[in-house]
């Protein structure tokens, strides 16, 4: 299991590959869809709570701790092994949605939602790692195209699901459900997985993911709250943590693979795309409950052609990416999302079928240009540094997340999202020129990846 991709396997240990990969692709399957059916559950939970002020907090709470803890959970896991540090994410994340679920205010679901996203820091980033040890670079992308399918499965399940579970049952049930597909990862990966990673004398830098939570959260917490002096309070503070990073002798972050190009416009392509895409989808269930009047089955539904087309993009471009240069299918990517968010500006008052097509392209951007990214970053590392690099790429995304939909909340009203309406499209509106302002940013920045395919 540990032994390197280019010797051959026994078949002893390629069964026990297998079946280590499909427990944590089963853990992927959590992850995603967790996501997904509490996205389309999120407008009835916030009503039954009374928390509609507050309706940003569980999406952005939820992905800033699932963001901060990613590199801590990666650099870790490159000092101590993968294994004992994924199942305890699992167990963090089981108890965190057992917690959701029996949520009786606003306080006690943004805790739990909260301890939840700890959880969920370490199951895709631990995951991909894993998947980055145990294949080799030419098996690597056909892995990973698996593994983002299974993603868009439950995506594609996800909303339906949540939509039936809250008109039917509660909106509870859109956070236990997760607890039966949790166990069942837990067990097969404490089975089948032998311990991954080498382990290293090396200090984890316990400051900087204390200076980047406290900073990340004050940044939205006040804009959420529109206090500015707590959100200028914590960019202070993340510009202190960067600068601690460059100093620290095993900084949270990849400072040392940040010096190379592919790395860097890794990053930011990750970070710019996550603020566009998960930033809208934080309010699309909104819109098709507040504009078009659906219920929780159609908020579910307007979500599931993204996630469909993020689903097919991936697996199409693990084959493509045989004839393809990552870097040309990346700029692909990032040239349809400026498309698609143009179209989308102009089409909040339309149908919700002609969102659901303009969003399957969306997804589809999204596919080819986060998988090649990821690709690109994880050839250009070194073996000490991929769980840092595979982690950051991932934080660097979810933390473009966490503050698009903080700052898309601004942009789009409190006032706007309690009334629904009008208001909420034109709000909308605002919220897809922030987002096309980012991806075209993203796809200037992908012009500087070189040409090279994943196997030279």
């Amino acid at each position: 299991m540990t032994a390197p991709a280019e010797t051959p396997l026994t078949p002893q240990q390629l069964r026990l590959r297998q079946l280590a990969t499909i427990g944590l692709i089963l853990g992927v399957f959590l992850n995603a869809l967790e996501a997904s059916v509490v996205s389309t559950a999120m407008p009835s939970v916030i009503r039954d709570l009374r928390g509609s002020a507050l309706y940003a907090l569980p999406f952005a709470i939820y992905m800033l701790f699932s963001t901060v803890s990613s590199p801590l959970w990666g650099r870790a896991s490159d000092i101590v092994g993968r294994k004992r540090l994924y199942l305890t994410g699992m167990v963090l994340f089981l108890l965190g949605s057992a917690l959701c679920g029996a949520a009786q205010g606003m306080g006690w679901l943004i805790g739990a939602r909260a301890l939840q996203g700890l959880g969920a820091g370490a199951l895709l980033t631990i995951s991909l790692t894993i998947v980055g040890e145990l294949y080799s670079l030419q098996e690597r992308p056909r892995v990973q195209a698996f593994i983002s399918g299974v993603w868009g499965i439950s995506g594609l399940l996800g909303p339906l699901l949540g939509g039936f579970l809250t008109e039917h049952l509660s909106w509870r049930w859109t956070f236990y459900v997760s607890l039966p597909f949790g166990v069942a990862a837990f067990l097969m990966v404490a089975r089948f997985l032998r311990q991954t990673g080498v382990r290293r004398a090396a200090q984890i830098d316990w400051l900087g993911a204390l200076l980047f939570t406290l900073g990340s959260g004050l940044v939205i917490w006040g804009l959420e709250l529109h206090q500015w002096l707590l959100a200028g309070l914590g960019a202070a503070i993340l510009v202190a943590a960067v600068f601690l990073e460059f100093r620290h002798p095993s900084p949270l972050l990849p400072i040392q693979a940040l010096g190379e190009r592919v790395t860097r416009v890794a990053f930011a392509g990750n970070f710019l795309g996550g603020a566009g895409y998960f930033g809208v989808i934080a309010y699309l269930p909104l819109y098709a409950q507040g504009v078009s009047g659906g219920g929780a089955t159609a908020a579910g539904a307007i979500l599931t052609p993204m996630l469909v087309g993020w689903t097919l993009a991936s697996i199409f471009a693990a084959q493509l990416m045989k004839k393809v240069p990552l870097a040309r299918i990346t700029q692909a990517g990032f040239a349809v999302l400026v498309a698609m968010f143009i179209a989308l500006t102009f089409t909040v008052h339309s149908p919700l079928w002609v969102t659901s097509v303009l969003g399957f392209f969306v997804g589809t951007g999204m596919g080819f240009s986060m998988l090649t990214l990821l690709l690109s970053a994880q050839q250009s590392a070194g073996k000490g540094e991929l769980g840092a690099v595979t982690s950051g790429v991932l934080f660097a995304r979810q933390m473009g997340g966490a503050l698009g939909v903080a700052v898309m909340a601004l942009l789009i009203g409190a006032a706007a999202i309690s009334t629904g309406g009008v208001e909420l499209a034109e709000g909308l509106r605002r919220a897809y020129f922030l987002a096309l302002g980012g991806v075209a940013l993203a796809f200037l920045l992908s012009l500087r990846l070189p040409l090279v395919n994943p196997e030279h």
